[in-house]
């Protein structure tokens, strides 16, 4: 497959970038190719360290960069060289099968709804992310930052492209789904929680379970896929993050909580878009954006976008 990178996206960029490359290289088949956004010319002195067959590397030359403090749409637009619009144009046009950046998140967010489209049927994308459990293995969360409010046909929507991305991705045979909340009960929650929960009650497509609240996120006896608005999901995402670095600062090792580096994970995946599009962390490390462009081959392999689009257009997956 072609996999596209923007290398000039994220802090640390291009250095931590061109690591990830490196390190995702050796784990990547030979037939897969790495698509390198980037101004050329920075990298290409670079490009004999990285240890890799020149055949299976693409760099495509771009002289403007979207920088983290820019107007997404505008940028995006107006900068029509930028390593993220670029990526886009590649995408659409099939020339690459996934594009993944830890650029300006607008900017990724503009390309995938305005370039790429919204599946039909859906009323709005989301963005996903594991959380550990405690099998070992992860949960799933969405939506985690994208849409701080969401309506009740929205959190049902998320319910199902969560369950299409468990069975497809994670290979869960059947996807145990909850709504976050203060309380087990149906009763408990907002307006839109609510409603969402008699949406879900009243389906047969979806394992429902009902209510979770946050003491149980990671408790895979309980739950598998975790459904929330952006708002609510930003901070429990934040906040497991959290987690990692107050163990690390008091020189705390655990196996469990190793699991709780976003490193691990590399970035989010956009869904509710035609193609596979990943967001990394601005502060994106080698190894994080390495796990990134792996996500974006198993995203790709899964064919998790195309399901989802053709749910929403057929009503079966």
């Amino acid at each position: 497959m072609n996999i596209g990178v923007d290398i000039m996206g994220g802090d640390f960029a291009p250095e931590k970038p061109l690591e990830g490359v490196k390190l995702a290289a050796r784990e990547l088949s030979e037939n897969d190719k790495l698509f390198l956004f980037c101004k050329g010319a920075l990298i290409r002195d670079s490009l004999s360290d990285l240890d890799i067959p020149l055949n299976r590397i693409k760099i495509v030359d771009c002289d403007e960069n979207i920088d983290m403090g820019d107007d997404p749409i505008r940028a995006f637009f107006e900068k029509k060289n930028s390593g993220i619009t670029k990526g886009f144009a590649y995408l659409k046009e099939r020339k690459i099968d996934s594009f993944a950046s830890a650029g300006n998140t607008g900017a990724m967010m503009v390309g995938a709804t305005q370039v790429i489209g919204v599946a039909n049927g859906i009323i709005r994308p989301g963005i996903a992310s594991y959380y550990p459990n405690n099998k070992g293995k992860n949960n799933f969360i969405m939506d985690v930052g994208l849409n701080p409010e969401t309506k009740p046909e929205v959190l049902f929507q998320y319910a199902q492209i969560g369950n299409i991305f468990a069975k497809n991705l994670m290979k869960i045979d059947k996807p145990k789904v909850a709504l976050l909340n203060i309380g087990e009960e149906e009763s408990k929650g907002t307006s839109n929680t609510k409603q969402a929960y008699q949406l879900l009650k009243n389906q047969d497509e979806i394992n429902f379970v009902g209510n979770v609240e946050g003491c149980d996120l990671y408790n895979a006896d309980i739950v598998d896929v975790i459904i929330c608005n952006g708002f609510t999901g930003n901070i429990v995402l934040k906040q497991a993050e959290s987690f990692y670095s107050i163990l690390n600062q008091r020189n705390i090792s655990d196996s469990y909580f190793e699991n709780y580096n976003y490193e691990n994970y590399g970035g989010t995946p956009i869904l509710g878009v035609h193609q596979p599009v990943i967001i990394g962390h601005g502060k994106s490390s080698g190894l994080a954006i390495k796990n990134m462009i792996l996500l974006s081959k198993k995203m790709y392999e899964s064919r998790v976008s195309e399901i989802i689009t053709k749910y929403f257009s057929h009503g079966t997956n």
